[in-house]
């Protein structure tokens, strides 16, 4: 309730903020190259990305150096992958979920969600979130019968160099209670695994975000890419 009275007492400000923002913030594009494919060689792994900006590998230029990139160049020495990343940006959870309907039905072993930061900036509240989190990833599961289940927390985004205050700090605060409900769930769950985005510890290792200041740089999605590779070694290789 207190974010709610939060975001009303500071809405004018907000829409001024929001659209200077908009208006100066760099609009990079998402990362070129190929969205499926197959490479590697040792034990078959099949991968699905999915999600937003992020997910599509904004803030670099190819995938090969964005999320999708990163993983593989993790795991090609040991598995034999197939892959497809369906992402795009802007995409909240009520659209990927709709996007996921024109996707064509197939399984996979592991299944890596980037979604949120539209939400967020939607104002949407956790609760409702978690209610969209829960309706997509049980379509996943039935859908595409993964074996294992990577959520990627939402981003600390009071951040996020290109936010000024008083909007960082609320959008901060959505990011907060969603990923809250969002973990809470997913550790109930036992095919699912949660990856936290430590923005601070990447500012500790002086690791930059995008020229935009908004998405990820190379060397962050090498660490995502590297998280997800240790998650599924640990859920594959015992």
């Amino acid at each position: 309730m207190w974010l709610k009275l939060s975001t009303l007492a500071l809405l004018p400000v907000l829409l001024v903020q929001g659209t200077r923002v908009r208006k100066n913030t760099p609009r990079l594009i998402e990362a070129s190259g190929e969205r499926e494919g197959m490479v590697g060689k040792g034990r078959p792994l099949s991968l699905l990305i999915l999600g937003d900006s992020a997910a599509a590998g904004v803030g670099v230029e190819t995938q090969q150096d964005a999320l999708s990139g990163a993983i593989i160049s993790e795991l090609q020495d040991q598995y034999l992958i197939s892959w497809k990343l369906h992402a795009k940006t802007g995409d909240t959870t009520k659209e990927v979920f709709q996007a996921l309907q024109h996707l064509e039905s197939q399984n996979y072993d592991v299944v890596v969600t980037s979604i949120g930061v539209n939400d967020v900036t939607k104002l949407t509240s956790a609760n409702s979130w978690i209610k969209q989190q829960k309706q997509l990833f049980e379509y996943i599961q039935a859908r595409f019968q993964p074996k294992l289940i990577i959520v990627s927390g939402v981003p600390p985004m009071q951040h996020f160099p290109a936010l000024p205050n008083p909007l960082a700090w609320l959008f901060g605060k959505y990011a907060e209670q969603m990923n809250q409900v969002l973990y809470n769930w997913v550790e109930a769950q036992n095919q699912f695994r949660f990856i936290q985005y430590d923005i601070e510890s990447f500012q500790a290792l002086n690791l930059p975000m995008a020229s935009d200041g908004f998405h990820p740089s190379k060397e962050i999605y090498a660490i995502w890419g590297q998280q997800v590779a240790a998650l599924v070694r640990q859920s594959f290789n015992s």
